[in-house]
């Protein structure tokens, strides 16, 4: 039998009625007895310390903003303590407690860690109403949401965990906060309910039912909830951080230490796009091309992508529409389509969006140059000249050819203008390099030819590559 201290949880079971141990007991066999004892020890603190007076301690709401880590926003920690204090350990259906029992904060914490979409739907509709409401605005939804992405930019920031992402190195993450909080509040729609064309989410009211049917089929909201969670209250944080859905949300950011470079991106954008990524790739983000770093030029452009594994390519129009592409498989240069169906196109500004395959057609990535029988470019999706995304070997044009959608991706027009002008353009590969690249990378066709390198040397020149490929391998955050 596992053995527990004084103040363990057989204790507080002990001192509780039959219907609060029952609901207490299913929570706590949730957690492993090192994450009880993280429990009970963060309870103790919040609520002033050990008091073996006490005989039923509470927090409030003070006690609970002295707690959380420093700057944490108060509207979220407002939102956490509602959350907390609206659960009816008792069973008995009552308006929000004006304290939080330790019942109460131990079943908080489960059905917003590991709890079923259900529990977490309660949960999220007291953080946004305060109160035991049914119906909740939209508006209040999206107020949420903002507050919710905000709180994790702010904890992630705060406890250096952005991987090498530098936030003023890409745009404005407030404007991106509410792009993102937008964009997932599109998912917000009731079961069953037929929805008026063009209404908006925002502009509506919404069930329970609504609330649940979002969770389930938003999981970004339930990953930022338990980041949320586990890091403003310095709680549970190893098993947490150990998830896929937490570890991945932010990948790492390498190839830009040694450069000016600015991404096009802000990092709300990167956390939602990566979250769309195979999982295999979620972990890391490398910079190959950046127009700012390796100038305009399509040779140069092909030149840093081709056989570099899979890539995102993100574009600017002269407009200030930006948007791009995943391109699942390396790119190679040649008159064909290539690719498969886990490519997709998406937008990043004026709205965020993704764009997956239709199984219309099978073009989902095209890349050719120097040839005169057939289009030089970067595409991906639609057809020859009505791409979905067409970047022109003549280096600054483009095309999203895409009214009313693009076949393969089902994308609205991308850019401002059906033909645009390129302002700015990067690339990134996602996961890990390619064993061809990682050959590549330790021998050059010098170290492997030798008949090269003699050649070389005869006519007095040097090896300009001697000292870049270290630079390049220790150019990692």
């Amino acid at each position: 039998k596992q053995r527990v201290g004084i103040n363990g949880f057989p204790q507080i079971l002990r001192k509780m009625g039959n219907v609060e141990s029952c609901t207490c007991q299913r929570c706590l066999l949730r957690f492993l007895p090192e994450e009880q004892r993280d429990i009970d020890e963060a309870f103790d603190k919040m609520s002033g310390g050990k008091n073996e007076k006490i005989a039923k301690k509470t927090v409030t709401l003070q006690q609970l903003k002295a707690f959380v880590i420093k700057g944490f926003p108060e509207s979220m920690t407002l939102r956490l303590y509602n959350g907390m204090r609206s659960i009816h350990v008792s069973g008995k259906a009552s308006g929000p407690c004006e304290q939080v029992s330790k019942e109460q904060f131990i079943v908080f914490l489960s059905d917003v860690l590991r709890g079923t979409v259900e529990e977490k739907s309660y949960i999220v509709s007291r953080m946004i109403l305060g109160d035991d409401s049914d119906i909740v605005k939209g508006r209040q939804v999206q107020e949420f949401i903002e507050d919710l992405i905000m709180a994790v930019v702010y904890l992630l920031k705060y406890k250096k965990l952005l991987k090498g992402w530098n936030l003023e190195k890409t745009r404005d993450y407030v404007a991106g906060v509410k792009v993102l909080a937008t964009q997932l509040l599109q998912e917000l729609k009731s079961p069953g309910r037929q929805e008026l064309t063009g209404s908006q989410p925002i502009h509506s009211t919404w069930d329970r039912n609504a609330i649940e049917n979002w969770i389930f089929k938003t999981p970004l909201v339930s990953t930022f909830l338990s980041v949320v969670v586990t890091h403003s209250l310095s709680i549970l944080q190893p098993h947490t951080e150990s998830q896929p859905d937490v570890l991945n949300l932010v990948p790492k950011c390498r190839g830009t230490k040694r450069t000016a470079f600015a991404s096009l991106l802000d990092f709300p954008s990167v956390m939602y796009i990566n979250s769309h990524l195979p999982s295999e790739l979620q972990h890391q983000w490398r910079l190959l091309f950046s127009s700012q770093v390796h100038g305009e030029s399509f040779s140069k452009l092909c030149g840093q992508i081709v056989n570099q594994g899979p890539c995102l390519l993100v574009l600017k129009d002269t407009e200030g529409f930006i948007f791009g592409g995943f391109a699942s498989q390396t790119w190679d240069v040649k008159p064909q389509f290539q690719g498969d169906n886990r490519c997709f196109l998406f937008s990043i500004f004026p709205h965020l969006e993704v764009y997956t395959y239709t199984g219309y057609n099978d073009h989902y990535m095209y890349l050719n140059h120097g040839q005169q029988t057939m289009p030089n470019g970067l595409g991906m999706g639609g057809q020859h000249d009505y791409f979905g995304l067409w970047i022109d070997s003549n280096y600054g044009k483009g095309h999203s050819r895409a009214k009313p959608r693009c076949t393969t991706y089902n994308s609205p027009q991308l850019s401002a203008q059906g033909d645009f002008l390129l302002d700015a353009l990067e690339v990134w590969a996602v996961g890990d390099l390619p064993e061809s690249m990682i050959i590549k990378g330790k021998k050059s066709i010098l170290d492997v030819d030798p008949e090269a390198q003699a050649l070389l040397e005869m006519t007095g020149k040097c090896r300009q590559s001697d000292g870049l490929r270290d630079l390049a391998e220790d150019d990692e955050n």
